[in-house]
């Protein structure tokens, strides 16, 4: 956001956000978060169109977590090893 803005633009939006409320604030948070995740399901999908359910919260799980957490909840799936 500093290099693309204008600096009023920016201190437009830092305005918005301080004049919501903290709950607010959270719930906008928890929105950018899903959409986040969606947006990487579709492209894991995309990317393996023949994965199964688990196959795909396996890689979901290695791109927001890590191979080492993935590892540990899902053990030595094979989607680990590529």
């Amino acid at each position: 956001m500093d290099q693309d803005t204008d600096l009023r633009r920016r201190e437009r939006y830092f305005e918005l956000l301080r004049v919501q409320s903290p709950a607010d604030r959270l719930r906008k948070a928890g929105a950018l978060t899903q959409a986040v995740r969606q947006l990487a399901q579709v492209g894991i999908r995309q990317r393996f169109p023949q994965a199964d359910a688990l196959e795909l919260k396996v890689r979901l799980t290695v791109r927001l977590y890590g191979r080492e957490v993935a590892h540990r909840l899902f053990g030595a799936h094979p989607a680990l090893l590529s």
